[in-house]
């Protein structure tokens, strides 16, 4: 289902997907099985690899590559309760990182020039450029 999603040029989509009020500038490939919600924006020249969930609120900034089923989280579970509808928190994926397959983001800031491993959990925002991995994410090199 493509509802509401606005388009740069030469934009890739493999159906089937799921995405919803959410825009893909120039270049952006996406795969399939792939769900992107609304308020997600996802800039120029990134590929987003089958099965992968992009929560609203996350911007992922240029030359991104986000591997297969990772998945993006924006609510954090605070004060012992999910967050009411426009409570949710925000992610932004800085230029150029790469994420690994399986990976699960929480509403984080992660820096250019940073690589998540697969299967790592990022909880926290990652301010130092580097290859993170684990549960939680740490900085291995």
């Amino acid at each position: 289902m493509l509802k509401d999603v606005k388009t740069g040029n030469d934009v890739t989509i493999i159906e089937p997907v799921n995405l919803y009020g959410c825009k893909l500038c120039d270049d952006v490939f996406v795969g399939p099985f792939v769900e992107i919600q609304n308020n997600v924006v996802i800039k120029s020249k990134t590929r987003i690899q089958s099965h992968t969930f992009i929560c609203s609120n996350t911007t992922i900034e240029s030359n991104c590559f986000i591997g297969h089923g990772v998945m993006f989280i924006n609510d954090k579970f605070k004060k012992g309760k999910l967050a009411k509808w426009g409570e949710w928190d925000t992610t932004h994926i800085d230029e150029g990182v790469k994420i690994g397959s399986n990976a699960t983001i929480l509403p984080v800031f992660i820096c250019k020039g940073t690589t998540i491993g697969a299967g790592a959990v990022v909880t926290k925002d990652i301010l130092e450029p580097g290859v993170y991995a684990g549960n939680p994410a740490r900085l291995q090199k």
